[in-house]
């Protein structure tokens, strides 16, 4: 009987969890994640060290910090350790706020295993991807299966042409589960798809809903500045947002601005297979800085808090929709310049600009782009005093100023 094979990965939906950042080595510089997850043996001087990203929670025997990099409790090593010693390199790491010992798990093999055939759909990096140094390799793999027959003895690997995926044998799966290691999730790659013909048949309806979108917002996009490759996705998924994916893109403006936007509140809703603009809106803060590392700043933060509200709550969204709408939000790890004696940071959405559009167009319908306004503690008081003429009076200040959308901590208040 063939070997069964599975993908390790981290769970992102346990309650409380924490939220790791890149490793950064003994004088707090980052090491690149792929140096952990390449399929190769890692050259490291010193004591590494793992920072929060968005905050303490509950620790885990097996996540992901930075980038995909695998981070395992003591107890996890001792089983990779007894079971894989030749795949593996245990590199002892501290955890920011924590006294027990964790590891950063590599491994260092990588097999060519894949089966195009049996996988539900593969796809590979062409000339025409910009991405030349990527032909041949795959683009993307989704219900991806192995051929048990092609691993030979090795018990950890990552696939050749898809090294995201870590991938573990059945007798070291039975050994974290039998422990229950917290925060390890297993798919199996091995034997037939576990999706019926309808099942696929959704999936590739519902893939191909989702990239329409996709390329609808990132035309749009495009059309406000320099867009980053890449699409910024949480350690912690919301099934709040319309497709189940809570996703963030960056735009690089002039004068040195990043505009942040959310990019999936307008997705069609995952729950039905019809094309639709989601909850009608997506969300744009932008600052007056270079924000290198998003993930580490306070305007993701910010907009990850009101996104959230407005997913949540429909008579928010529609208030939204209407016009004009302040709101507060938690103030934790945000600039004090901005947060209230209650520990609070107000926003104020909807503020019309000159220098991005009020709606954009996509096959399935007009998405709304709403504007985020960071408000600084003197200027809520005085929309808490005079409520909706408030509102409209701050907008119309904010544009005399002519920043009218722009978020900034260093400002002198207009009220």
């Amino acid at each position: 009987m063939p070997n069964r094979y599975f993908d390790l990965s981290d769970d992102v939906y346990v309650p409380g969890r924490w939220d790791l950042d890149t490793p950064t080595d003994a004088q707090g510089r980052e090491v690149d994640d792929y140096v952990f997850t390449k399929g190769a043996p890692a050259t490291i001087e010193g004591r590494l060290r793992i920072p929060f990203r968005g905050g303490d929670g509950k620790a885990l025997d097996y996540s992901e910090a930075g980038i995909g990099v695998p981070l395992v409790s003591a107890r996890v090593a001792a089983v990779f350790a007894e079971l894989a010693p030749r795949d593996v390199q245990l590199i002892p790491v501290d955890v920011e706020a924590h006294a027990e010992q964790f590891y950063i798990l590599v491994c260092t093999r990588v097999v060519k295993c894949i089966d195009d055939e049996a996988s539900d759909e593969v796809r590979y990096w062409k000339p025409e991807d910009d991405r030349p140094e990527k032909t041949g390799r795959y683009r993307s793999v989704i219900g991806m299966r192995i051929d048990p027959t092609k691993v030979g003895d090795a018990k950890v690997f990552r696939p050749w042409g898809w090294d995201v995926v870590l991938v573990v044998s059945e007798d070291i799966k039975q050994a974290l589960e039998h422990m229950g290691a917290m925060g390890a999730k297993f798919t199996e790659v091995t034997g037939p798809s576990t999706l019926s013909a309808e099942e696929r048949a959704r999936d590739q309806k519902s893939r191909e809903l989702f990239e329409q979108a996709d390329t609808a917002r990132e035309a749009a996009w495009r059309t406000l500045g320099s867009l980053d490759k890449e699409v910024f996705m949480p350690i912690a998924m919301s099934g709040a947002w319309p497709g189940h994916r809570q996703l963030w893109s960056v735009i690089r403006r002039e004068a040195g601005r990043t505009l942040l936007v959310t990019h999936g509140l307008s997705d069609p809703f995952i729950e039905r297979l019809e094309p639709s603009v989601g909850f009608g809106l997506e969300l744009a803060l932008e600052v007056d800085a270079a924000v290198k590392d998003i993930s580490k700043g306070w305007p993701l933060l910010l907009l990850n808090r009101v996104a959230d509200e407005i997913a949540e709550h429909e008579q928010v969204r529609e208030s939204v929709k209407a016009g004009l709408f302040s709101m507060e939000v938690s103030g934790k790890g945000l600039p004090k310049s901005l947060v209230t004696e209650e520990g609070r940071v107000a926003v104020l959405l909807g503020v019309a600009s000159r220098t991005l559009p009020g709606h954009f167009s996509t096959p399935y319908g007009e998405v709304k782009l709403v504007t985020v306004k960071a408000l600084l503690p003197s200027e809520l008081a005085y929309l808490l005093e005079h409520g909706a003429e408030g509102q409209a009076e701050l907008a119309q200040r904010f544009a005399q100023s002519g920043e009218e959308h722009l978020s900034r901590l260093r400002r002198k208040p207009v009220a």
